[in-house]
């Protein structure tokens, strides 16, 4: 909008997808109408389908499986904060390695050579046969992925440490505590960054995060859970190094 396109928002409740009229359908009109479309949604294949229709580029704004728009940002991000080249850096991401950041980050860094770790229980480990690509696009460009239970051993040496919420789209809260079980070791903490051994060590997260009980689910989860925070710590999140 800032640089002069015109632009149109259409909301959960501001068109008949999926209700009254199907994604192929409201591709082919959007696509008649728009030069680019952006979707940000639930279903990656409802993405796809609007890809494969629509006639004009679709940008990926977040689905279940993926986020690429997020990393874009990243990746600037991390060149503004540190003198690196992407190539050059060491990236950690600490929580559920299925993650749709998670993946998105790991596909980004392999793409352009980063050192690029996943420290992750090994219950929510991404499948092989992603990770098998991941190692194929790094092999390309002299990067390198690793998927480890280690915590400590994955962010040694990190340029930046990365981590998510830890409930995902569109989840049950019956699985939460089992959720909670698994991650509570993969809580960024002031010693996981320690670990780093690196004195500019950044912590960054895609938001929301819940490092407090000051919304309505950091509440709930305290008083139901007993824990005040669940990705990070709020002493990680306020600090400099976030």
């Amino acid at each position: 909008y800032d640089q002069g396109a015109h632009v149109t928002y259409f909301g959960p409740t501001g068109s008949h997808i999926g209700h009254k009229e199907s994604m192929k359908d409201t591709a082919r009109v959007l696509g008649r109408m728009y030069d680019a479309i952006e979707y940000r949604g639930f279903g990656q294949h409802q993405a796809e389908l609007l890809a494969a229709h629509a006639a004009v580029p679709v940008y990926n704004g977040l689905t279940d499986e993926a986020h690429p728009t997020q990393i874009l940002a990243d990746f600037m991000t991390m060149r503004e904060f540190t003198h690196k080249h992407l190539s050059d850096m060491t990236v950690t991401f600490v929580g559920e390695g299925r993650d749709n950041v998670a993946l998105s980050l790991a596909l980004g860094a392999a793409k352009v050579g980063i050192d690029m770790r996943i420290a992750s229980p090994r219950e929510l480990w991404p499948d092989e046969e992603f990770c098998a690509h991941v190692r194929d696009l790094a092999a390309q460009s002299s990067g390198r992925f690793r998927l480890d239970e280690d915590v400590m051993g994955c962010v040694q040496g990190a340029d930046f440490v990365y981590t998510d919420v830890w409930m995902s789209m569109g989840e049950d809260k019956s699985g939460w505590a089992e959720r909670i079980r698994l991650l509570t070791p993969y809580r960024v903490t002031s010693e996981v960054m320690a670990a780093a051994g690196n004195p500019h060590v950044k912590f960054m997260h895609c938001l929301p995060a819940f490092h407090d009980t000051d919304t309505e689910i950091g509440a709930f989860i305290a008083k139901e859970y007993g824990i005040d925070c669940m990705e990070v710590t709020d002493e990680v999140f306020e600090s400099g190094a976030s």
